[in-house]
């Protein structure tokens, strides 16, 4: 009896992915569903790209919006210059870290290093903490963890999400996420 009841939930769990599988394809656009190789990462179906545009294109107002905000709550405006200043540095922003997002996401999944969020986390926090140290507002309190995980965030600037710099990339991140697990299961089977 117990060999039939594990044979029943192995076919039932087969039968289980085969049906997220074919709901997930479903989803994808036609070459990634008929492409047997998959090449280079999940960028030929467009959803890494798709998310690296998203990055890089939200970074300058992410930068603005940052600067705005803790400057407003420490001065209760933001100084002309000082709004310049983070104009420029979204620019900067999205021209140096939006590549290293951008050649990451090209990557073959394989060879992928670390996230998407984990490149904004350690680099891009650090253009609009520069407009804000450079315009005297001090540092905000933040609790013990966030300091011991990332020392150099000041102003408690760090994203916890994608949706943090704005909430259309949820649905990319999402989407590149998805599409990256489906591939690396299609890859190496669904215990790796």
């Amino acid at each position: 009896m117990t060999d039939a009841v594990t044979d029943a939930d192995a076919d039932a769990d087969a039968d289980a992915d085969a049906d997220a599988d074919a709901i997930f394809r479903a989803t994808l656009p036609v070459e990634v569903t008929t492409r047997e190789e998959s090449p280079a990462s999940i960028g030929a179906c467009g959803y890494a790209a798709a998310l690296a545009e998203g990055i890089e294109a939200t970074l300058p107002a992410w930068v603005m919006k940052s600067v705005t905000r803790i400057m407003t709550a420490w001065a209760g405006t933001v100084p002309p210059s000082v709004a310049e200043k983070a104009v420029e540095a979204g620019q900067r922003a999205a021209a140096e870290v939006g590549p290293r997002v951008r050649d990451l996401l090209a990557t073959d999944i394989d060879e992928q290093w670390t996230t998407p969020l984990t490149i904004l986390r350690q680099l891009a926090v650090r253009y609009p903490t520069n407009v804000l140290r450079a315009a005297g507002v001090a540092p905000v309190q933040r609790d013990r963890a966030a300091e011991e995980l990332f020392p150099d965030d000041l102003y408690d600037l760090v994203p916890a999400r994608l949706a943090d710099l704005d909430d259309d990339l949820a649905d990319a991140g999402l989407r590149w996420g998805a599409a990256k697990a489906f591939e690396h299961k299609r890859r190496h089977g669904a215990g790796q």
